[in-house]
């Protein structure tokens, strides 16, 4: 796609089993559909393979970047240095564990004007019950408690003007609650959203994180911050 520079993010945490397919789906995408982009895999302190297998991709693939973690810093943090490394006009970010088609981004790219934001939603979320349920009360708590109407609000398949993200920054969250801060402050700052269903794959290989008690108790004491901050 002629004139549109792309920086693909691509949060990892133990990923050894799914990152160098992650990785070459979204090169074989990429190259034949963009001029210009680079792909950075933010490896958030893993503890396996990860990070070895990334480096000696980048030894073919020049456009590939990695960024390490020395120890495990949280989802939040991980996708604020893929954020802030990046060069190229627009940001792509899609999680490292296979759930999710690059190829569906043929459909967000013809909403992209040079005032919005385009973000995935899940149209079947191939989760258990649970994550499901975290997911569905999340949601409705931060719409309640900000008032950001968006159908998926962690959904990783999200397009992002650079320029929007340059906007907020620096953003507090580390965690969980990344994405809704980033979305309400940018929101806030006239940027406008469009949405758009994607497939939802079930994880095949490696272990999911992130719905265990301490990264939700986390979220619900950076959430009341980060309403404070925003009455100040």
């Amino acid at each position: 796609m002629n004139n549109f520079s792309l920086s693909v993010v691509l949060p990892a945490f133990n990923e050894e089993k799914n990152i160098h397919q992650t990785v070459s789906n979204c090169i074989d995408y990429l190259s034949k559909n963009f001029d210009e982009y680079e792909i950075l895999v933010i490896d958030d302190g893993s503890y396996d393979k990860t990070g070895e297998i990334v480096s000696k991709l980048i030894r073919q693939h020049s456009e590939l970047r990695l960024i390490r973690h020395e120890t495990n810093l949280g989802y939040g943090a991980a996708l604020n240095s893929g954020f802030e490394n990046s060069t190229k006009k627009y940001i792509f970010l899609m999680d490292s564990d296979g759930q999710f088609d690059i190829n569906d981004m043929d459909r967000m790219v013809s909403l992209v004007t040079g005032n919005n934001l385009v973000l995935g939603y899940r149209i079947s979320r191939a989760d258990n019950f649970i994550r499901t349920l975290n997911a569905f009360f999340y949601n409705l708590y931060i719409r309640i408690l900000f008032g950001l109407k968006v159908k998926d609000i962690d959904c990783a398949f999200k397009l992002i003007p650079k320029s929007a993200f340059d906007t907020v920054k620096p953003l507090k969250s580390k965690g969980a609650l990344f994405s809704a801060e980033l979305l309400i402050k940018i929101v806030k700052n006239g940027y406008g959203i469009s949405e758009v269903g994607v497939k939802h794959f079930p994880r095949e290989l490696g272990e999911q994180s992130g719905a265990n008690l301490s990264v939700i108790l986390k979220m619900f004491k950076e959430s009341w911050e980060f309403r404070k901050e925003l009455l100040k």
